[in-house]
């Protein structure tokens, strides 16, 4: 059974618009999932990125029609310019990694519920309420947002470390046990073909 690392920002419009094709595909084919948020803005300058605030201009205008239209096409709300973005993206973070070791809800469901949060909901990630809601509505525990902290902290941190180690860097981003790695939500079709034996 193969298993997918899924390296993502919860500040990240592409892991957005990804929604709950991962776990699709996963399922059609066995393969078991890691959720794995980390720090985006770290990531960049370690692995040759830039912010989006420092990107020449066209790369933005690119980024400004792009966008959108990869919402159409995914059939998902989109707010090019949300009113809390960018924001601290570890409390949502430190939320998803103490769910996934707590078990007893929808991780999938958890991870869209946040980014659909900030880019289609104009609620700011970074709140308490928002992060508890998210939890509520994928059916954990609320309370697990005011637990674990300090281990939330160090996975988030470790997340960082293990994307470097592998090669990671950008969001969405999935790693396969078999070695094979793909780059953004575009890329979701050829994982599946590579699952399936066929790439």
């Amino acid at each position: 059974m193969a298993h997918i690392d899924y390296y993502f920002s919860t500040l990240s419009p592409f892991a957005y618009l990804a929604g709950g094709r991962l776990e699709e595909i996963a399922a059609r084919h066995g393969a078991s999932v890691t959720y794995k948020p980390l720090d985006i803005m770290a990531l960049f300058p370690r692995t040759g990125g830039t912010p989006p605030k420092d990107r020449h201009p066209s790369r933005m205008a690119y980024r400004a029609q792009d966008l959108p239209r990869q919402a159409k096409r995914a059939g998902k709300p989109l707010n090019l310019q949300p009113a809390h973005w960018p924001t601290n993206a570890a409390p949502s973070s430190y939320a998803i990694i103490a769910a996934q070791a707590a078990g007893g809800g929808d991780m999938s469901k958890l991870v869209q519920a946040v980014l659909r949060a900030c880019w289609a909901e104009e609620r700011d990630i970074a709140e308490d309420e928002v992060i508890r809601d998210c939890l509520q509505e994928a059916g954990f525990d609320p309370d697990i947002a005011n637990r674990g902290l300090l281990s939330g902290a160090e996975a988030y941190a470790a997340n960082l470390e293990d994307a470097v180690a592998a090669g990671v860097f950008g969001s969405p981003f999935f790693v396969v046990d078999t070695g094979q790695s793909f780059f953004g939500q575009d890329r979701l079709e050829d994982l599946d073909l590579h699952l399936a034996g066929k790439l």
